[in-house]
């Protein structure tokens, strides 16, 4: 399928894992978003997470951008609760020529509510993407980006076995409060073909440690 543009639509399978179940967002998530974002923000000083009562907006909002061929986005589900626990996606898909084959993605859009941080969730979820990316579409390159300043996220990336490239001066929008208008420098990782194998490696082991220390 295509968009009203030419540009092919990223396809949005269910994936699934132990910890978590990646479900093609839609607005019969609002409600658990809503409830998820609702919890306690105060580790989202640099990343973006729409409040509560702006769910439908935002909803809206990565749905025209599906609409356009951009993103791929998910709600994150907590598979043990059921609970929705937040949101990620696959966008900015690179094509050569613009309607040939995908040779680079990035994973991006991600948040999570106060419960599900430290949980396995996030691993797990950056696993199946990243799968996905390598093993169904045949990508040549995977991008995450976050906030230079943000030490938290870019620690976690880290842990994926994604590679630091530098950063990105004045790349994007600033999400830190009070830095409205302002830009930010963005620090970029990136996972190639060749290196999945040892990085898939990586996080199946620590996602066995997880595993173990649960039935402990």
């Amino acid at each position: 399928m295509e968009s009203e543009r030419g540009v092919p639509l990223l396809e949005r399978p269910l994936l699934e894992g132990e910890f978590v179940r990646l479900e093609p967002l839609g607005h019969h998530h609002v409600a658990g978003l809503a409830a998820a974002a609702a919890e306690d923000r105060a580790s989202y000083g640099y990343t973006w997470v729409p409040p509560a009562d702006g769910m439908d907006a935002y909803v809206d909002a990565q749905l025209a951008r599906t609409a356009g061929g951009l993103l791929s986005p998910y709600a994150q589900v907590h598979r043990a609760s059921g609970r929705v626990v937040g949101a990620t996606a696959f966008w900015d898909p690179r094509r050569e020529p613009q309607d040939g084959p995908l040779f680079a993605i990035e994973v991006g859009f991600t948040w999570l509510a106060a419960s599900a941080q430290g949980t396995g969730v996030n691993l797990e979820a950056k696993y199946l993407l990243f799968r996905h990316a390598f093993e169904q579409w045949g990508v040549a390159r995977l991008d995450l980006k976050t906030d230079a300043r943000n030490a938290r996220s870019r620690a976690a990336i880290e842990k994926t076995g994604a590679r630091f490239e530098g950063v990105l001066r004045n790349w994007s929008r600033s999400w830190a409060p009070g830095e409205e208008g302002c830009l930010r420098d963005s620090a970029i990782f990136s996972i190639t073909a060749q290196e999945w194998p040892d990085c898939r490696a990586g996080m199946e082991r620590r996602l066995a440690g997880i595993r173990e220390r649960r039935r402990a």
